[in-house]
């Protein structure tokens, strides 16, 4: 029996009930801590937190690299205090060391705490920090909420789905076996999702998938892939978190009251449209630990 991949699932706001705290990933953080290896031990040991109240370091961000976690997924959900420099320095020693690191956030500059996360922070672009390159880019996509400046680009209703566009060739962590041509097709939907990029200067990123908006008809980008290598760690820098919210995956769940768009139900009714995601967030976290996607599961 081998030892449980250790996953840290972490937002960078203290718990505040009415925002995007971890327990609206409550739906995540079940589905991997319900997955067995073949011998019927836990696949994954969950571990799902908020940060300490902002304007110190946190308690555990801020000696990731000292943790025994193999990966974490950051959800970035603050407006640009979620994370300080010492918490950034040792998330990316942590990644250095060889720990997996997903790091995702959403529209205009939520989340612009991660811009300074070594290699993967510079996959983000946002509002006023770390623009996107491509001035062409700089366009207001979701014309629905009119306060929510570029990036947001709008895939959709909160609890429907989006089909994805796969970046040839295909990324590991877009494999699916049991799909007819073996590729994840799917992934939620949001109205507003931020924007990700490879960085220039690192010739081991690249860009997986991407999505088309359906009030432009922009293509975006929706995942950035690091390979692992000498200087770190697996990484993935995601559009934005709700790809991973329960509001998303189940909109009877809830969300803040800030939240103002009617949300979809079309994911609810597709059911190959849900094990699509679900294989994608499976492949996710075996592949940011370094573990073969066809790890058997009981």
């Amino acid at each position: 029996m081998s030892q449980p991949i250790r996953i840290l699932l972490q937002t960078t706001i203290p718990t505040t009930e009415d925002d995007w705290h971890i327990g609206r990933f409550a739906l995540l953080h079940e589905y991997l801590a319900g997955l067995l290896d073949a011998d019927g031990s836990p696949l994954f040991e969950v571990t799902a937190r908020d940060r300490d109240p902002v304007g110190a370091p946190d308690s555990v961000l801020s000696k990731l690299d000292r943790s025994s976690f193999d990966e974490m997924w950051l959800f970035a959900v603050d407006t640009g205090d979620g994370l300080t420099t010492e918490d950034c320095a040792a998330v990316s020693r942590f990644r250095q060391r060889g720990g997996g690191l997903l790091v995702t956030r959403d529209h205009m500059d939520l989340g612009s705490s991660v811009c300074t996360l070594g290699g993967v922070g510079a996959a983000h672009f946002f509002h006023t920090k770390n623009p996107d390159p491509d001035p062409a880019r700089h366009h207001i996509d979701d014309t629905v909420t009119g306060d929510i400046l570029w990036p947001n680009y709008h895939s959709g209703a909160n609890g429907d789905f989006q089909h994805i566009h796969i970046s040839e060739p295909r990324h590991p962590l877009l494999t699916d076996p049991d799909s007819p041509d073996g590729s994840v097709h799917c992934l939620p939907a949001h109205p507003h999702e931020g924007a990700v990029g490879k960085p220039a200067d690192d010739p081991t990123a690249r860009v997986i998938a991407t999505g088309r908006s359906m009030v432009s008809g922009v293509e975006f980008n929706l995942a950035v892939a690091f390979e692992p290598s000498a200087d770190g760690g697996p990484a993935v820098a995601q559009s934005t978190f709700h790809h991973f919210a329960d509001y998303n995956w189940n909109p009877r769940l809830g969300a803040p009251s800030f939240v103002s768009e009617p949300p979809g139900d079309a994911l609810a009714h597709a059911p190959e449209a849900q094990r699509s995601i679900e294989r994608y967030v499976r492949n996710l976290a075996l592949w940011l630990a370094g573990r073969p996607l066809d790890t058997a599961v009981a």
